[in-house]
């Protein structure tokens, strides 16, 4: 009888391991889920609180008054307008008429150049200021190609 004891307390020992082991992975599994699963809530709402935030329109509120005259024509129309032009560079893009001064000055003009000029005057700049002939510097080597950048934006 003592075999049999001894065989049940076994059975139940490795039953009662198995029964904590299966608990265990499941807990554990579940827990590790529930986490991922509080991952993907926290990231959502995050991406919703910033996209919210992205979408308010930082102060200005665009209000019309009762009293105003609202007349469309007022406005220019730009239904008809041709911005294909190929020597339409943008208002942003256009050089400043002070850097255009200083480009001219730099490069020893006193009249508009043509683009034949701007080249012929910065291969013989070119050859001056080249940073192997000037000890690494290439400040104006720089200042050089900047200067014909702007020369060239403001010939047609």
């Amino acid at each position: 009888m003592p075999n049999n004891t001894v065989i049940y307390i076994f059975n139940r020992i490795v039953r009662l391991s198995i029964l904590f082991f299966i608990l265990y992975l499941i807990f554990t599994n579940f827990g590790t889920f529930l986490m991922i699963i509080g991952i993907f809530l926290i990231l959502g709402f995050m991406f919703v609180y910033n996209l919210k935030k992205k979408m308010k329109t930082n102060g200005f509120n665009f209000q019309f008054k009762q009293g105003a005259n609202f007349n469309p024509n007022d406005f220019a129309n730009f239904n008809n307008a041709n911005f294909n032009n190929s020597n339409f560079n943008g208002f942003a893009n256009a050089p400043r008429m002070d850097e255009v001064q200083k480009a001219k000055d730099f490069f020893g003009f006193t009249h508009s150049p043509t683009k034949e000029e701007i080249k012929k005057k910065y291969k013989e700049l070119a050859r001056k200021y080249h940073p192997d002939i000037n000890d690494h510097d290439d400040t104006m080597m720089k200042d050089l190609n900047h200067y014909k950048d702007v020369l060239m934006s403001t010939v047609e």
